[in-house]
C-alpha cells in the first residue's frame, strides 16, 4: 500500500471518528458557542487561521506535482482555489460576529484537517490523477462542473441571506427566509455538501469522494443542530422545513 493509500483508508476512519462524537456534542461556535473549551480567539481569525491550509498547502502541494502545468489540473486547481480563496479571506470578514470569540481547540483541529485535505486531494490533481485536455469535453466533467457550480450558488446565497437578517451592530439571531431556507434549516450547508459531491464527480477521485463523505460526515450532525436550536428557540419556527433535505430530513 502507498502513502497516498494509506492516507485515502485513514480518511475514511477519520469521517467515522468525526461523524459520531458530533451526533451527541454540536462543535462550540457560532450560534452554539459555549465556555469550557479552552483558550478562544476571535471568530474571524479563528476561520483565516483553520481555512488557510486550503488555499496556501494546496497550492504548494500542487505546484509540486508532475501534472502542475497541464490544462485540466490547472482548472481543477482553479476551482478549488475559487471556493477556498472565498472561503478563507473573504468570507470571515463579511459575517457580522463583533465580539464572538472561536476555541483555538477548534480552530487547530480544522487546521490539521485542511493540511490533510488539501495534501489529498491536490497530490492527487496534480501528480497522480490523469487528465488529458479531452477530459474537459466529457460528460463526466461537465456534470461535476455543473453539480460544483449549483451547489457553490447555494453555498453562498445562503450565506448573503444569514449576513442580510443583521442591520449594523446587531448581534441577535432571526428567522431566515428566502432561496432554499424555504425547505431546510441549513442550506448553506446543503450547498457545500452538492459542491463537493460536485468535486468527486469532476476529479472522478476517491480523495474527491473522501472529501465529500467527510464533509456529509461533519456538516449533517451541525445542520441537525441548527434545525433543532432553530425550533427550541422560535416558537414561529416555519414546521414545514427539515434540517438538511427538502421533504427528507
Amino acid at each position: 500500500m502507498t502513502p497516498y493509500e494509506m492516507a485515502l483508508a485513514g480518511y475514511a476512519a477519520l469521517c467515522v471518528a468525526t461523524v459520531v462524537p458530533l451526533l451527541f456534542v454540536t462543535a462550540p461556535y457560532g450560534r452554539h458557542a459555549r465556555s469550557g473549551w479552552g483558550p478562544a480567539i476571535p471568530e474571524k481569525l479563528g476561520w483565516v487561521v483553520m481555512e488557510s491550509p486550503a488555499v496556501l498547502f494546496f497550492a504548494y502541494v500542487f505546484s509540486q506535482g508532475a501534472n502542475a502545468s497541464q490544462t485540466v489540473p490547472l482548472v481543477l486547481f482553479g476551482m478549488w482555489q475559487l471556493h477556498y480563496i472565498r472561503r478563507t479571506f473573504i468570507y470571515p470578514f463579511s459575517i457580522r460576529s463583533k465580539g464572538k470569540t472561536m476555541p483555538l481547540l477548534i480552530a487547530g483541529l480544522a487546521f490539521v484537517y485542511n493540511f490533510f485535505n488539501a495534501y489529498i486531494n491536490a497530490h492527487w490533481i496534480g501528480h497522480l490523477g490523469d487528465y488529458p485536455t479531452e477530459w474537459l469535453y466529457g460528460a463526466t466533467f461537465w456534470i461535476g462542473l455543473c453539480v460544483f457550480a449549483a451547489g457553490m450558488v447555494v453555498n453562498i446565497h445562503s450565506d448573503a441571506v444569514l449576513r442580510g437578517l443583521r442591520a449594523p451592530g446587531e448581534t441577535g439571531y432571526k428567522i431566515p427566509y428566502g432561496g432554499m431556507y424555504r425547505w431546510i434549516s441549513a442550506p448553506n450547508y446543503f450547498g457545500e455538501l452538492v459542491q463537493w459531491f460536485g468535486w468527486a464527480i469532476m476529479t472522478w477521485s476517491l480523495g474527491g469522494l473522501a472529501f465529500a463523505v467527510y464533509t456529509a460526515a461533519n456538516l449533517a450532525p451541525r445542520a441537525i443542530a441548527h434545525h433543532r436550536w432553530y425550533r427550541e428557540t422560535f416558537d414561529d419556527y416555519p414546521s414545514e422545513r427539515r434540517a438538511l433535505l427538502p421533504y427528507l430530513w
